[in-house]
């Protein structure tokens, strides 16, 4: 018998955990907890563990390719392929912030988008045939949140690279050091690296269709968490029912899912909420 095989990254506290949690009392098989610190990884496995519930953990730190290589590995040799790949490692920046734009914008896009790319590159080969990726989006990577028309066609190109994808936001990142970027991109380098993840789901379904993955991105919802400064009205294990239930039940290819388990169009009126 195969054992199936479910990980979610940078999962040692909020949304990540708790989908974590979820998984472990539906999933039938391995669920992983990853994240960068080893120790409150290792943590968070135990306060699972006195619910009942045991994930495995393993290091996995998305800004190091390195890393990110050492895991795959792992997993290839321990069990042949992944099943469900719940992409949810993110930075935000406060409002408060006292780094220059530049510097968030160059930071953000870092993890948020070009990290996850280069996850995605290396363990989407072994994903097994059927497999599941959830991308965690955000109300943030709403196509509307983008001031530009002529920005927003090039996002919702159903002809969109990732090269291309890829140069929209380096396009970003050097407009925000040149300080041009409020009226074409808005003033929020976390809108445009959530715009890169839903754009990004979209394109990876085109390419990997014949392989039958599933490959959608959720908004889970303003949850109180560290991100939000814990000020969001969602529980955590509410903010991961919409992740959870595309994970576990839906049947959605390329698609942007709302925090109400919704499928809502990206290029659509914002829904609340």
């Amino acid at each position: 018998m195969v054992t199936k095989v479910a990980v979610v990254t940078g999962a040692n506290k909020g949304i990540g955990f708790a989908i974590v949690r979820g998984l472990c009392k539906r999933f039938k098989g391995e669920v992983y907890l990853t994240s960068r610190d080893e120790t409150r990884g290792k943590s968070a496995v135990q306060e699972l563990e006195k619910e009942g519930l045991f994930p495995k953990f393993h290091q996995l730190d998305i800004t190091s390719i390195k890393s990110v290589k050492v895991f795959r590995d792992y997993v290839k040799e321990k069990y042949g392929g992944i099943d469900i790949l719940v992409n949810n490692a993110a930075i935000a920046f406060k409002s408060a912030a006292t780094e220059p734009v530049a510097v968030q914008a160059e930071q953000t896009l870092f993890v948020n988008y070009f990290s996850l790319l280069s996850t995605c590159e290396v363990l989407f080969p072994i994903l097994r045939d059927g497999a599941k990726v959830v991308n965690i989006s955000s109300s943030c990577g709403h196509l509307s949140q983008i001031p530009s028309v002529a920005l927003r066609n090039k996002f919702k190109d159903e002809n969109l690279t990732v090269e291309q994808l890829s140069d929209l936001m380096n396009q970003y990142i050097e407009a925000a050091r040149q300080g041009t970027q409020a009226p074409e991109w808005g003033n929020s380098s976390y809108v445009v690296s959530k715009v890169g993840v839903t754009a990004l789901t979209k394109i990876h379904q085109r390419m990997y269709d014949n392989r039958n993955l599933q490959i959608n991105a959720v908004h889970p919802g303003y949850v109180a968490t560290d991100m939000s400064s814990h000020k969001g009205p969602l529980s955590i294990d509410e903010g991961a029912a919409a992740p959870l239930w595309v994970a576990l039940d839906a049947d959605l290819r390329g698609a942007y899912v709302w925090c109400d388990s919704r499928v809502v169009d990206w290029d659509g009126e914002k829904p609340e909420g």
